[in-house]
């Protein structure tokens, strides 16, 4: 009968182990599966309003990169360009995990809201001219101004950025009358 209860009890401790490695299993595929969101990918306007919301936040606070590398083909380029100090064009091409990487998690806040929206369609590819501001808190003063160029593919399934580009608003480069 002692066997019998030792058995038992290991059969229970097996079966307990067994729930929790399935709960635990299931809980990182179901996180794992919770990207991309339907409302996210279904539409151009989801696409560029979660493309604004995944970058935004108080400072402090880890963006969702998860979430952001949904919206994005898996070989997406990302670019910045502007001048320098000295006034020289420059241009920094990078992989969205680069880009993640030196965004990092901001001190200050940072808020980006699209403010006027080009669009031009030809088959299964977009290009969207998205004109921005960027605040340091969510109701605050606009500190920045410039124009992303965000170029999409729609699978036929749902919409993936394929590659962006931004310059700011400066002296030399004011944001066109059109854009605004």
């Amino acid at each position: 009968m002692n066997s019998n209860r030792t058995l038992t009890i290991k059969l229970l401790a097996l079966l307990i182990l067994s729930l929790l490695s399935f709960s635990t299993n299931y809980a990182q595929e179901n996180d794992q599966n919770k990207y991309p969101l339907l409302e996210d990918v279904q539409t151009l306007d989801g696409i560029i309003k979660a493309y604004y919301e995944v970058i935004s936040g108080p400072g402090g606070q880890a963006r969702d990169w998860k979430r952001d590398a949904s919206l994005h083909h898996p070989n997406a380029f990302i670019a910045m360009t502007g001048k320098n100090k000295k006034q020289n064009p420059y241009i920094v091409a990078q992989s969205l995990a680069e880009y993640h990487e030196s965004f990092g998690t901001p001190k200050n806040g940072f808020f980006e809201y699209e403010i006027h929206r080009e669009v031009n369609h030809f088959g299964n590819i977009t290009h969207v001219w998205s004109t921005y501001e960027t605040k340091k808190e969510n109701n605050g003063p606009v500190t920045a101004r410039g124009i992303n160029s965000i170029q999409l593919y729609n699978d036929g399934t749902r919409w993936w950025i394929l590659s962006w580009i931004f310059d700011s608003e400066r002296p030399d480069n004011p944001i066109p009358k059109k854009q605004t």
